[in-house]
């Protein structure tokens, strides 16, 4: 396998080969090192090597190291890494579900299977089918870990949901309307996106990266574009990583509105509901005009992106900053002298500054946990490094906390967006790639709205893609989810679910 290259990003990567022991040596260095474990992922490299090979990628600050574990042939254990590491064990159970890897102590559950494939089946393997079975397998009665008791019952949400929202099942152990234990069930959104990266080339991946989940399409078009260009060793033109930059605010800024909105209506305000709604819709539709679409998918391209501004159209984008601006800035008047909203967003759903490190979160949630971590804000990172990103922190960990976040990013955001514009390079805005890159591995990071987004791309022969492994932060905040609501009534879930807006589609993927 080719040696890692330095991530185009200014992050440097230290890529090691490990064995067994090695293994297990690194995950207890990074984990006193209070590094977050950012993915683990596998590879069906039976016909190059012999064996399996296990990665796992770790972040700390403004540093990645990324360990290859290979195994010899006929193996399919690894050292488990969830005593160190929580969010490792759904990890662990999906690489189970997609390669049949296992790791010893780890939950034996299936999590991303369910009725699509068979126990036996394992769709990353390179003898596994193209097409799924004719019939799926008999659903399995998943078990839900129960909690007895005087008084004791549960309540089960899900998986089907009202409206658009997708897929996901949770089971509330209460004595009365206090939690006692939440479990959720997802995967019911996966889409099998692994294996269609390897029917693809390096250029058509860009396509899917961006439709990974929809609100993080910047995010994780980017990353993916940054990977294949530290592969094929091109730096994209200033002009292009500005526009990218760009692109990656809007998105920041429309989810965030629209997130503040349906957390105030879960709390019984509908007004602002009303408001940040169509502040949200005035954003998407400059998007349609400006950029071709209100989600644009296809702008993130290979070499730079797919438009360029006129005047016309960064005048339009400057006078929307400052709508935007001075429109939040009175609905965070109301919004703050509200008391009785905020008195049902304090103290509601806390994840301490303390658990929060311990269960390895990151993005917006963690920030609302006292965790400074914001990929933007790394030196060396352009084009933000000569923006001064300012890192938004909260200490009190609860909705408010995760509101006054957004708040915080929404005017950081619309500051940035204002300084690239005014600050907008000369130049083109895309270039080809070579026509021939090398087999390779590479990783892409960028920092979506809701956290990194994650790719690790392999190259292989002929322009295509060998492996591409993508990961959404949704997996290190779940757990976080769950236990907090331990310490919070059933009628709180809405809420504190909307205040982390977590995702399934990117989660399951």
């Amino acid at each position: 396998m080719t040696a890692m290259r330095a991530l185009c990003s200014g992050m440097a990567v230290d890529h090691r080969v490990v064995d067994a022991q090695g293994w297990a040596a690194l995950a207890q260095h990074m984990h006193a090192q209070d590094a977050r474990l950012l993915a683990l992922w596998g590879s069906d490299t039976r016909l190059q090597c012999g064996g399996f090979t296990v990665h796992a990628c770790w972040l700390q600050r403004d540093a990645l190291t990324l360990a290859e574990l290979v195994l010899a042939c006929g193996v399919t254990h690894y050292p488990a890494l969830h005593a160190l590491f929580p969010v490792a064990d759904r990890l662990q159970r999906a690489l189970r579900d997609l390669l049949g890897l296992q790791a010893p102590g780890m939950d034996s559950r299936p999590w991303l299977r369910h009725t699509a494939w068979g126990a036996d089946e394992f769709p990353l393997r390179r003898d596994a089918p193209e097409r799924g079975p004719e019939r799926a397998p008999e659903a399995e009665r998943y078990a839900f870990v129960a909690v007895d008791g005087e008084g004791v019952h549960e309540i089960s949400v899900g998986p089907v949901h009202a409206g658009i929202i997708e897929p996901g099942q949770f089971r509330f152990s209460v004595v009365g309307e206090k939690v006692l234990r939440l479990e959720p069930r997802l995967g019911f959104a996966h889409k099998g996106v692994e294996r269609r990266f390897q029917q693809l080339t390096l250029n058509e991946g860009a396509g899917l990266a961006a439709r990974l989940c929809g609100d993080s399409a910047a995010a994780n078009a980017w990353a993916y574009c940054m990977a294949l260009e530290t592969l094929a060793e091109v730096r994209i033109p200033p002009r292009a990583g500005a526009l990218r930059a760009l692109l990656l605010e809007r998105e920041r800024l429309a989810n965030h509105l629209g997130d503040l909105g349906a957390i105030v209506n879960d709390a019984g305000f509908g007004f602002g509901l009303a408001q940040f709604s169509r502040l949200k819709e005035d954003l998407l539709r400059l998007n349609a005009r400006v950029f071709g679409a209100r989600y644009p998918m296809g702008a993130i391209q290979p070499g730079g992106v797919a438009f360029d501004l006129d005047d016309d159209a960064q005048s339009m984008l400057r006078t929307q900053c400052g709508v935007l601006r001075r429109e939040v800035e009175r609905l965070k008047v109301i919004l703050d002298q509200h008391e009785g909203l905020q008195d049902r967003l304090a103290a509601t759903g806390r994840v301490a500054p303390d658990l929060a490190r311990r269960l390895g979160m990151l993005g917006l949630a963690s920030r609302a946990s006292g965790q400074a971590l914001d990929l933007r804000a790394i030196p060396g990172l352009a084009p933000y490094d000569k923006l001064g990103v300012r890192i938004a922190v909260e200490q009190g960990g609860d909705v408010a906390a995760r509101v006054a976040v957004r708040f915080a990013e929404v005017f950081e955001s619309l500051r940035l967006s204002l300084a690239l514009l005014d600050a907008l390079p000369e130049g083109p805005h895309i270039l080809a790639l070579p026509e021939v890159i090398a087999p390779g591995l590479a990783l892409g990071v960028v920092e979506g709205w809701r956290g990194p987004a994650f790719i690790a791309l392999q190259a292989g022969e002929g322009g295509r893609i060998a492996r591409c492994h993508p990961h959404d932060p949704s997996w290190q905040n779940w757990p976080a989810l769950e236990w907090i609501m331990v310490q919070d009534i059933v009628p709180d879930f809405p809420l504190i679910n909307k205040s982390f807006n977590l995702s399934y589609s990117g989660h399951d993927r």
